[in-house]
Order: structure tokens, then C-alpha cells, then sequence
């Protein structure tokens, strides 16, 4: 008990929070809990809520993955032979006030992986890897991929903020997502590719594309970087990992790298358990710092999350309530980091919130029970 005092005793770095209270940065391999009432929260509320969730799992994806090619087209890399249950963390003051289901196990995370890429982005652009998010990618990157007239004018924000509309192919799927094999359900009709920076589509192809410019930004793998620059310091664990296509290889100065994806449409993706999501998510909430270490710029995420100007509810890579489009009955300064199947980070900073839901339904819903959970 002694040790356990003095571990929570020195996790109490003396950055302020609203209302007066120390911020709580949780130790590796550690996070202190507290009862609802301790954090002004309604028990009852909060246990109502949390029986809700766990009454509304996702159908898609099955839990054995096995619709996943008729959803999304040819796999380009392993999936789990399984994923878990509902399971979620809930996140008050930097303390843990509820929890349910198998929150350890590192599981597919999807499109959540859109936001860790602009993490690392906004790494990239405090060190001047990136010389500027408006400057086109291809001044920086010279490996053909933006040579055309069209693509020549693609900038960093325009990926960050799915405006892009890059023009080509990656690791053997196509931009304009046409073809039944390769797409599945997703496949498109053709349409007239428009001028960068004017058209918002969400599109893993052109992610793909960005996640291999930041590879050649920093010349060495983006997992290793987000673990070094994030997850280590974060105190996260060990069992997460980012799995490449098995086709997603390129040679940086004579060494064979692996190109990541942006989620797991295609299979591999971010594998990684409700905690460490938690611990991302808790970073974004304290503004990109983590106890007296500032690890992602503050002003990168304010950009992150300001609405793109013909999308109100998108950031760089983060969805935003703006208008509480995302989420009725959430404020409209909650934002999150979203991927298939109801994986979800949902961050209210006014309420001083995380809340980490995978394969979730209703998550507009559940969200709506548990700030309403809030007393004070």
C-alpha cells in the first residue's frame, strides 16, 4: 500500500487542469483508478451508461474477420483470427473510473491509425522535416509519385486534410478505388479527379501514399519513430505494433523499409490494445504534453484540430464535432480519432474526458450517457 501511495505521489506532475487539480500522467505499466464520485461523476449514471455499451457491440467486422474481403476488397496483409469483444476505458482527470471487457488485448484499430499518421506529421513539421504543411510534397519528395501536373500540386495539409486527390496507384490498388476485387462493397464509380485542395474523400490509397512521404521524411520506419517519439514516452506498452501490407517495401538509402498503411482496410494496420489507446488519447487531451515533456507541438494540434474549410467536422486526420454533427448531444468541442467496426478515442477537453470504445455501436448515444454522468 506504501509503494502504491508514493508511485501515485510522484505521477502528480504540477501542471494545472480546470478547477484546480494537479494532472495525473499515469507510470508505465500503471494507472490509478478512482470512484465516479471522486472525479464528479454519478455512479449510478456512469454504471447505467457502461451497461449500455456493453449491450451495443458492432456486427461488421465479425468477430472472426471473415467478412472483411467482401467488405473491403483483396487483402494485402494478415488479420487476427479473431478480435475481441465490446470493451472500453473511461477516462476522468487522467484517472480511470470504469472499465469493461478485455481492454489488454492489442486488437485492429482501423482508420484510428489516420490520427497517430498526423502525430507523427506534426513530429515531422517541429524538427523541419516537413518545411511547411501549404508547401507541396513534391519539393520534398522526389520519388515520382507527385512529378505529374496534377499531383505536383499536392501539399502536406491537402493529405492531412483528405483534400488531396492524388492521382496513381498504391501497392497495387488505385486511387479512384474502382474494381470489385480490390474493393469490395467500397468499389466507387468513376468520377472527374478535381484540383487538389478542393474536394474532401476519404481514401486509404492516398493516406498510403502520405504514410510513405513521412517514411521518406524521416528515412527510417514510422513505427519506430511513433514508438521512440510517442509510445515509449507515453509509458505505453510493448504489445502494440503496425503491421505492413506484405507488399509494402521501398529502399531508403540502401535499407529495405516497410511503407505502413492508415488503418486496416486491407488488413495489417495499427494492432493495439484499449489501454495504450487510452494513453494516446490522453496525450491529445493535455495538448500534446506529457508531464514536463511537450512531445507533440501544441500549435500542430491546434491546426489538428481546426476545421478544414469545406468540412467542418475534419481536422488533420481527427474528426471533430463541429456543430455536434459526429456525436448529437456531445459538445462541439469534443474530437476524436475514428476507424471501422466502432473503434473510436473520444476526447472532451471542457469535461477533462477520454473515452476509448472498440467494436462499439451507438457511440453517439453512449457518449450522451456518460457526460451526463458528469456533475461536476
Amino acid at each position: 500500500m506504501r509503494k502504491a501511495l508514493l508511485t501515485i505521489a510522484l505521477c502528480l506532475i504540477g501542471a494545472a487542469i480546470p478547477g484546480g487539480q494537479t494532472t495525473y500522467v499515469p507510470p508505465a505499466g500503471e494507472w490509478a483508478r478512482k470512484a465516479p464520485a471522486e472525479v464528479g461523476m454519478d455512479a449510478a449514471k456512469l454504471n447505467a451508461a457502461v451497461e449500455f455499451m456493453k449491450a451495443n457491440e458492432t456486427a461488421s467486422p465479425k468477430r472472426d474477420f471473415s467478412d472483411q474481403e467482401v467488405v473491403n476488397g483483396k487483402l494485402l496483409a494478415s488479420m487476427p483470427t479473431e478480435r475481441a469483444a465490446t470493451n472500453a476505458l473511461i477516462i476522468r482527470n487522467g484517472y480511470i473510473v470504469a472499465e469493461f471487457g478485455d481492454t489488454m488485448r492489442p486488437d485492429p484499430t482501423y482508420s484510428v491509425a489516420k490520427s497517430m499518421l498526423s502525430t507523427v506529421a506534426g513530429i515531422a513539421l517541429s524538427r523541419g522535416l516537413i518545411p511547411d504543411l501549404d508547401q507541396p510534397v513534391g519539393q520534398t519528395i522526389k520519388d515520382g509519385g507527385y512529378e505529374s501536373a496534377h499531383n505536383s500540386r499536392v501539399t502536406w495539409r491537402h493529405h492531412l486534410q483528405q483534400h488531396s486527390e492524388w492521382e496513381g496507384e498504391m501497392w497495387g490498388k488505385n486511387a479512384n478505388f474502382i474494381g470489385a476485387e480490390p474493393f469490395g462493397r467500397a468499389e466507387m464509380k468513376p468520377r472527374a479527379i478535381k484540383a487538389p485542395g478542393s474536394h474532401y474523400e476519404y481514401n486509404d490509397v492516398r493516406i498510403n501514399r502520405f504514410a510513405l512521404s513521412l517514411l521518406r521524411v524521416f528515412k527510417k520506419p514510422i513505427p519506430d519513430v511513433f514508438r521512440d517519439e510517442v509510445m515509449n514516452p507515453i509509458g505505453a506498452s510493448t504489445t502494440w505494433k503496425w503491421v505492413p501490407y506484405t507488399n509494402a517495401y521501398v529502399d531508403i538509402d540502401g535499407k529495405r523499409m516497410a511503407s505502413v498503411s492508415g488503418g486496416t482496410r486491407w488488413g495489417g494496420g495499427v494492432w493495439i490494445s484499449t489501454h495504450d489507446m487510452a494513453r494516446f488519447g490522453l496525450l491529445w487531451l493535455r495538448n500534446g504534453k506529457w508531464g514536463n515533456r511537450q512531445i507533440v507541438p501544441a500549435s500542430y494540434i491546434k491546426q489538428a484540430l481546426t476545421p478544414s474549410p469545406d468540412r467542418p467536422d475534419y481536422g488533420l486526420l481527427w474528426w471533430l464535432n463541429t456543430k455536434q454533427a459526429a456525436w448529437p448531444g456531445s459538445p462541439d468541442g469534443a474530437f476524436a480519432a475514428r476507424g471501422q467496426g466502432g473503434n473510436f478515442i473520444f476526447i472532451l477537453p471542457s469535461h477533462d474526458l477520454v473515452v476509448v470504445w472498440r467494436w462499439s455501436d451507438q457511440s453517439a448515444e453512449g457518449l450522451k450517457r456518460i457526460i451526463a454522468s458528469i456533475t461536476s
